[in-house]
Formats: structure tokens, C-alpha cells, sequence
């Protein structure tokens, strides 16, 4: 998915700054997708010179140093309906620490891997924290199709947060379980 879509979308639900964006990016779609906010600035540059967002008029005369505010134009919003209904194939994570555990076992060293997993733990469990505090402030009703269409999209990031929780649970008790064996088993 490009960034362009992404931002596009957060500028159809309410127009921003760049600012404004770029903090409300992680609360929109930091469950599944994440991007700086030089990445944001640049892909708002771009949008501006295609024409798919323009600066939104200000209410009064804007002071010395406001913050241009956007928002989509038609043509971003007839772009943007368009990538809706586009098939597209999903894509596969690619998480390093799959990777990881599989070299772990190719070369037999175990011991660095339990750092890394109690990491990925310890960020995916916090992610959770995070991801269920949204959903008790944010969608605690359902008022409008869109809530509900927005509750459906956190919930898919709640569900991939508690996944890697699970895991990285079940490897780390895995990893216990190759120690308790290696440690009572004799040795040639």
C-alpha cells in the first residue's frame, strides 16, 4: 500500500496539517503501518503538486507562521475511491524476528534469541496496552458506518498485537523447554 492512500484517507475524514497528520498517523494506522513524519511531509508535497489535496482556505487572515492545513481535493477523493475498489493480493509480514529464530536453529545458538524475543515481546504487549486503550475511548459506541468500519480496522491491529504476544509467549516457552532438555541430557 502507498503512503499516498494512507494519507489520503486521513485527509477525507478531516483536513490537517502536516503536523496534525503526522500526529495523528500512529493513532490511525500505527496498528498495522507506520511512517515518519519526513516520509508524511514529503508524500503531502507531492499530493500538493498533483493536485489529489490542496491547502485548505483559512477562516481569517492566518497569522505569521500558521501551519498550511489540507485537505483532499475531488480528484483525490475520485483517486481514492477508485484504489478502493482495486483486487490487490495481501501481503506477508516480513518480521525479522522469524528470521531470526529460524537462523537460531540452523546454527544451534540460542542464546542471543531470548533477548530478541523478550523485546518483540515486551513492544507487541505494549502495542496491545495501547490498541485496547483506543478502542474503550474511541469506540465504546458505534454510532455511524464509519465508526464501525473504523472499529473493524483497530480490531484487526488488536487481533496481529495479541498474535505476537501468543507467540513470542510460546517461544520463549519453548526456548525453556530446549534449555530443561539440553541441561539434563548427558553430554558425549
Amino acid at each position: 500500500m502507498a503512503l499516498r492512500f494512507a494519507i489520503l484517507t486521513a485527509l477525507a475524514e478531516r483536513e490537517s496539517s502536516g503536523f496534525e497528520l503526522a500526529k495523528r498517523f500512529d493513532r490511525l494506522y500505527g496498528y498495522f503501518w507506520s511512517a515518519s513524519h519526513q516520509q508524511i511531509y514529503r508524500e503531502l508535497d507531492r499530493l500538493q503538486t498533483t493536485g489529489l489535496i490542496a491547502e485548505a482556505p483559512q477562516p481569517e487572515r492566518p497569522e505569521r507562521g500558521q501551519p498550511k492545513r489540507f485537505a483532499i481535493t475531488e480528484s483525490g477523493t475520485t483517486v481514492l475511491r477508485e484504489w478502493t475498489g482495486e483486487i490487490d493480493e495481501p501481503t506477508h509480514p516480513r518480521e525479522s524476528i522469524i528470521v531470526k529464530t529460524r537462523a537460531a536453529a540452523s546454527v544451534g545458538d540460542l542464546d542471543g534469541l531470548r533477548a530478541v524475543i523478550e523485546h518483540h515481546l515486551a513492544v507487541h504487549a505494549g502495542d496491545l496496552i495501547n490498541h485496547t486503550e483506543i478502542e474503550a475511548r474511541d469506540f465504546s459506541s458505534l454510532d455511524t458506518d464509519a465508526d464501525a468500519l473504523r472499529h473493524l480496522v483497530l480490531k484487526a491491529g488488536i487481533a496481529m498485537e495479541q498474535l505476537w504476544v501468543d507467540w513470542c509467549r510460546e517461544a520463549l516457552d519453548t526456548l525453556d523447554t530446549i534449555q530443561d532438555r539440553n541441561a539434563t541430557e548427558p553430554r558425549p
